[in-house]
């Protein structure tokens, strides 16, 4: 005869479309019903793939039926829309997150790629906009925000039980880094880690954002999904390099946001060209076109081409990132506030 253990224990074999966690740990069974050797079970899932519930039915399907002394199998799926930005008195979209009105995605397909360098210089370039900013490091295993913007601060807790955000130059930040020394690692499985997750979103007091930033990890992983099904994004942008490698990456980030019906606000394209201090001429790198040539294959806006300059790297190891810098005499802070530019167009507040 079939057991409530044994039950789960099957249907934790079966993996969410795209990713590597299964549906049990992912908290999508709600419930399991046996009858002698009948068994029902209840599993909700929130997607607009129909290929998504089809593909589970059927793994699932497949693995209850491989169990010993199992007699008939049927499972009920409750398929919900994921979340949706809520909608205001003025018909604009609001965020799922309290004190926040906006939520951008910054994501990569792989690591390396600057992705936590271009997150930064973003939210610093929304926030010399004009534009209330905040900024939350996902990354719980890599955190490195802590240390762009120069500040080991520790977080309190306020009356309410809230964490209050660091901040500094004007923007409030929240990363894993501000709870750690340098060399402490963090070690912890996958639901541990979503959990983390939701504790920097939702019991953090942002206090009054235009746009949250999203620093997520590199990949397609358990925590991106927590995000994605769980908090309306209003939009993603995807950071590559202009190398095929990092292309082929881009587009899983890319897959992941479209399967997920999160919108791609584009693509950008880092270390794109060096300018020799030298002789002023333009050097490919890492290749000439990726980030434009992917932008027209997947039909979505080339935000940016950030080039290779010495005072990015600088700027990052001092704590003081280089969208503070002058636009004027420094082409990557001009590419970036470039970019802010295109995202406040993309994704207005008012």
């Amino acid at each position: 005869m079939p057991s409530e253990d044994s039950i789960r224990t099957a249907l934790a074999t079966v993996r969410y479309p795209g990713f590597n966690r299964d549906i049990v740990s992912f908290g999508l069974v709600k419930g399991i019903h046996i009858d002698g050797a009948n068994v029902t079970v209840d599993i909700s899932i929130a997607t607009r793939d129909p290929n998504v519930p089809r593909q589970i039915h059927e793994a699932a399907t497949t693995a209850l039926n491989a169990l010993p002394g199992i007699g008939q199998t049927r499972l009920n799926i409750e398929i919900k829309n994921p979340p949706n930005a809520q909608t205001g008195a003025d018909n604009l979209p609001r965020s799922s997150i309290p004190g926040v009105k906006r939520v951008i995605a910054i994501a990569s397909g792989k690591g390396g790629v600057g992705k936590s360098t271009v997150a930064s210089n973003l939210a610093v370039a929304l926030s010399r906009s004009g534009a209330r900013t905040g900024l939350c490091d996902c990354d719980l295993y890599g955190p490195s925000i802590a240390h762009m913007f120069g500040t080991h601060e520790r977080p309190y807790q306020n009356e309410q039980q809230q964490i209050v955000p660091i901040e500094k130059h004007g923007l409030q930040l929240m990363s894993m880094g501000f709870m750690l020394d340098d060399t402490s690692p963090v070690i912890v499985r996958g639901p541990m880690a979503t959990k983390y997750t939701q504790q920097f979103l939702r019991q953090v007091a942002w206090d009054g954002l235009d746009y949250l930033v999203l620093d997520l990890p590199p990949g397609t992983g358990d925590i991106q999904l927590t995000i994605m099904q769980t908090v309306a994004l209003d939009g993603a942008v995807v950071v590559t390099t202009p190398q095929e490698v990092a292309l082929i990456d881009a587009r899983k980030a890319v897959s992941m946001f479209e399967k997920l019906n999160v919108p791609i606000l584009g693509i950008i394209e880092n270390m794109s060209y060096f300018i020799c201090p030298n002789d002023g001429n333009v050097y490919h790198i890492f290749g000439k076109g990726g980030g434009e040539r992917e932008s027209k294959r997947l039909n979505v806006p080339l935000l940016g081409q950030i080039p290779i300059e010495m005072s990015v790297r600088e700027s990052g190891d001092e704590g003081h990132p280089v969208s503070l810098d002058d636009p004027k005499t420094h082409p990557a802070s001009a590419a970036f506030h470039d970019v802010a530019k295109k995202l406040i167009a993309a994704v207005p507040t008012s």
